[in-house]
């Protein structure tokens, strides 16, 4: 799905950069810089163009997104000052639809830069008549780090104190811990900040690209899993743990990697009066899912839709469940995480970063 997105980015950014092109010559004071020369006209309104393309340096679906989201709301601003032209009957010396637009665009994507770049807090509170082993169990979720983008390895240590206070029972890493560009050195700050205080320890599923894509990253899976298990990360392929004889925790392969096992080869020995926790890094399986009994799911990987109207498109086509937040199927509730960062955009339009925190209390019998 993301293939065939980032493909119309490209084929819209193109666009998007001829649109505006011809944009930048409307303004009077281009006009008057240029001396009515249309050579000269046509290279200051490409200064900047030039100013945007910094954004490459960042990467290349930084700019894309840029020249885009100014492309779009350069034509509504065309589109409405049209309208408004022809109620009044009269033209503007002004160019006040480009202005608006290119203001509009920086508060937007200045907006989409803050939600991306801080990690807000998310709570949920659930009960259950299920056997927990205590009163209540508190669950802190954390996905789609994907290393570098927003957060490098000291700053994800930050967030991890952040966590560390919220005295969780258990820690869940939901997959895309890192990317292909990740940095090895990154990688193992990060992998020593999961090594926290916690009741019974942090749990670590594969997402589709903690593997790595390409092969340009300085470490690969080996020593990923090396560095997590020597933080006392328990990394969970297709099985699942019963902690402190009390409830279940299952991580799945991620359906990236092909074959994996089915719910119901995993939950088929379990016993049914205690809580079951399921670890899937994509949301797609739901029907499965709540057919095995699992009570809890938690996932990531759909950013919260990232830039809208991605997300919306992938539920549209299937690609997911769900996009974001809770949903109950039969007896077992659906968590989606919106992640503490997200993959190569450095903004989130409709979106946030976040950590969740999952408090679940025991129903006791009246």
């Amino acid at each position: 799905m993301w293939i065939v997105i980032f493909a119309l980015m490209l084929i819209c950014g193109i666009g998007g950069l001829v649109y505006l092109l011809t944009r930048f010559r409307k303004f009077a004071f281009m006009k008057k810089l240029s001396g009515g020369k249309k050579f000269l006209s046509w290279f200051l309104a490409a200064v900047p163009l030039l100013m945007i393309g910094c954004f490459w340096f960042i990467n290349m679906f930084a700019m894309i997104v840029v020249l885009i989201h100014l492309a779009l709301f350069w034509l509504i601003a065309d589109l409405i000052g049209l309208a408004v032209r022809r109620v009044r009957k009269k033209e503007s010396r002004l160019y006040i639809p480009g202005a608006a637009a290119i203001l509009f665009t920086a508060v937007y994507l200045g907006i989409g830069w803050y939600l991306a770049h801080h990690v807000f807090r998310t709570d949920y509170s659930f009960t259950t008549e299920k056997s927990l082993g205590q009163d209540s169990l508190r669950v802190v979720e954390i996905a789609d780090l994907h290393l570098g983008i927003t957060l490098d390895g000291d700053q994800f240590a930050e967030e991890m104190k952040r966590v560390e206070e919220e005295s969780p029972d258990i820690v869940i890493i939901a997959g895309d811990f890192v990317d292909d560009d990740s940095q090895k050195a990154d990688m193992i700050k990060a992998c020593a900040a999961l090594d926290i205080k916690t009741t019974y320890g942090v749990y670590f599923v594969y997402g589709n690209h903690d593997k790595g894509y390409y092969s340009y990253r300085d470490f690969d899976s080996e020593q990923l899993d090396a560095e997590l298990v020597k933080n006392n990360v328990t990394i969970l392929r297709d099985e699942t743990v019963l902690v402190n004889d009390s409830f279940y925790i299952t991580g799945r392969r991620d359906k990236s990697e092909g074959e994996r096992a089915d719910m119901a080869s995993l939950s088929r020995d379990l016993d049914p009066s205690k809580y079951h926790i399921v670890i899937d890094h994509q949301p797609n399986s739901y029907s499965e899912e709540a057919e095995s009994g699992a009570d809890l799911v938690l996932s990531g990987h759909t950013h919260g839709g990232h830039i809208w109207p991605a997300g919306q498109i992938g539920l549209l086509i299937g690609a997911n469940d769900r996009i974001y937040g809770t949903e109950v199927r039969e007896d077992t509730t659906f968590v989606v995480t919106s992640g503490i960062s997200g993959w190569a955009i450095p903004f989130k339009t409709g979106t946030k970063s976040e950590y969740v925190v999952i408090d679940i209390k025991e129903k006791k019998a009246s």
